[in-house]
């Protein structure tokens, strides 16, 4: 919901710090990678026992998220380069909640489930409706230059990560905070069905 006014306020930040980094020869499928590492680490410090700590490297691994495809506009975009991006998102997306589950399974395990269940749908009609939507050589740039089509939702990266900063700062409130990020993410993942049964009626 929120992708869209954030995606104004950082991207010509981000895209002057991605030209630097394109001129000095980086690459964004490394800095794709490095987000994912940081994110990884982060899911580790979790299961570990310190998700205060592992905020730092998750913000970074964030940052990294948006910082590739400014990399990428500096220098050359790719087909893989898109596809390698979203696998990382589900991936780190996935951890993370991971991590809490392995920190305290008996308190954080149902909920746990619940909320991964919920990003599972809600990441197969993202990326169904991304499909159709290339199909129909359909275009948006309201949350950015994407390799896929991004429709907007109750939930979207933004509010993740407020989550996911959330449940660092106050690891107790895991599982309340998931069950009710659970359900939006069920809302948001209903709402995309019925606007697909809207934009593709047929065919």
């Amino acid at each position: 919901m929120l992708d869209g006014m954030m995606r104004r306020l950082i991207d010509p930040p981000l895209d002057r710090l991605g030209q630097r980094l394109a001129a000095r020869g980086v690459t964004a499928d490394g800095v794709t990678l490095a987000g994912l590492g940081l994110g990884l680490a982060a899911a580790g410090l979790i299961a570990l026992g310190v998700p205060g700590l592992a905020l730092w490297p998750m913000l970074a691994g964030r940052l990294a998220d948006g910082l590739d495809g400014a990399v990428a506009r500096a220098s050359r975009k790719t087909d893989f380069g898109g596809y390698l991006d979203i696998v990382a998102d589900f991936l780190v997306y996935g951890a993370v909640p991971l991590g809490f589950v392995l920190l305290d399974p008996a308190a954080n395990g149902a909920a746990g489930a619940f909320l991964l269940t919920s990003f599972y749908v809600n990441g197969a009609t993202f990326l169904g409706f991304a499909i159709l939507a290339e199909r129909r050589k359909m275009e948006t740039r309201a949350r950015g230059v994407k390799s896929l089509y991004f429709t907007g939702g109750l939930l979207e990266g933004t509010e993740t990560i407020a989550f996911f900063v959330a449940i660092c700062l106050i690891p107790s409130w895991f599982a309340p905070l998931a069950w009710g990020f659970g359900a939006l993410c069920f809302v948001t993942a209903l709402s995309r069905v019925l606007l697909a049964r809207r934009v593709f009626p047929e065919g």
